[in-house]
């Protein structure tokens, strides 16, 4: 059984997501950031850079609760704990979605992220930071088209955490710029990776009120 802490998150939705592709059990424990709930001392225990989501594995690798925070690692656990094919064990395969589920986390999640602070809820609204991210951000969908231009998935023609990871950000990206529809591959793919049950599943975790 996996103790899942989260919230309607892009990186919450990651491993809602991933937890459902794997058919693993899993509780869910609502930590609500908009009351600051995810600097409550426990939570830190489990999560020290009190960020969601984070998971308490209560049968680790040594048979011995584990607790695992940051969304790419987690990821990266949970498909090596099932010798999931969602992460390669060839050593090719392997470095090729690594490389992309890092992408996500260097420049898909922090720049959409600034986009949507900017753009929908800083206090004060800045141009030149809309601006910034906003670009960057159409970048970075570029980049994911280009690549998705030649493949199924991001690292090939196999689904992965790499397309795990994305899946929800560009989602966001979708709701704030109100269309992707310059970056065809990128739509065709989030339609196709969004067509996916576990993944409808995830999306919903944990229940709105």
């Amino acid at each position: 059984m996996i103790d899942l802490y989260t919230f309607a998150t892009p990186n919450g939705f990651k491993v809602s997501i991933m937890l459902e592709e794997l058919g693993l059990p899993y509780t869910v424990h609502s930590v609500n950031i908009t009351k600051d709930e995810q600097f409550n001392p426990e939570f830190l225990k489990i999560s020290p850079n009190n960020k969601i989501p984070a998971i308490v594995d209560r049968q680790g690798p040594d048979g011995k609760p584990l607790a695992v925070c940051e969304s790419g690692a987690i990821l990266v656990y949970l498909a090596q704990k099932t010798k999931s094919p969602l992460l390669p064990a060839d050593p090719r395969g392997f470095t090729n979605v690594m490389q992309w589920l890092f992408f996500q986390m260097a420049s898909v999640g922090p720049m959409f992220g600034q986009m949507n602070h900017f753009g929908r809820f800083a206090p004060e609204k800045i141009p030149y930071g809309i601006t910034r991210y906003t670009n960057e951000s159409k970048r970075i969908l570029g980049v994911m088209d280009k690549q998705l231009g030649g493949n199924a998935y991001l690292a090939g023609q196999h689904y992965s955490i790499a397309d795990i990871a994305c899946y929800a950000w560009v989602r966001s990206a979708e709701s704030y710029l109100g269309s992707l529809e310059t970056w065809l591959n990128v739509t065709r793919w989030a339609d196709m990776v969004g067509a996916r049950p576990a993944v409808q599943k995830g999306m919903l975790v944990p229940p709105r009120a």
